[in-house]
């Protein structure tokens, strides 16, 4: 299983960026929870949001009404929509699948 996720890149504050996350080699893409963490510089790993099979979406709370998560079973992809983004959102995004396979991240870079 592989974990290609992309979308990154340099934003100003307020703006808006969209991350993907295609996944392969999987058969079972429609019944993982599939999910976004972050990890900002000098910290730990976070979780961002995360969207189950049936699409039940669950987010941190910081990120409650500025990010969406969201996903399509036929392209095998999940996407996190970025709104509102601050300079504290600078970190590098990771696709999580299946509780298990991470993929390699992509940077997130807010500033004016």
């Amino acid at each position: 299983v592989q974990l290609q996720a992309c979308g990154g890149g340099l934003v100003q504050p307020g703006g808006s960026l969209r991350l993907s996350c295609a996944v392969s080699g999987s058969i079972s893409f429609s019944d993982w929870v599939m999910g976004w963490y972050r990890q900002r510089p000098g910290k730990q790993r976070e979780f961002v949001a995360e969207i189950s099979g049936g699409g039940i979406r669950n987010y941190f709370d910081s990120m409650k009404g500025r990010f969406t998560i969201s996903r399509d079973n036929a392209k095998k992809t999940v996407y996190l929509d970025m709104s509102k983004v601050q300079p504290e959102d600078t970190a590098v995004y990771y696709c999580h699948a299946a509780t298990i396979y991470w993929g390699r991240g992509t940077l997130v870079t807010v500033s004016s």
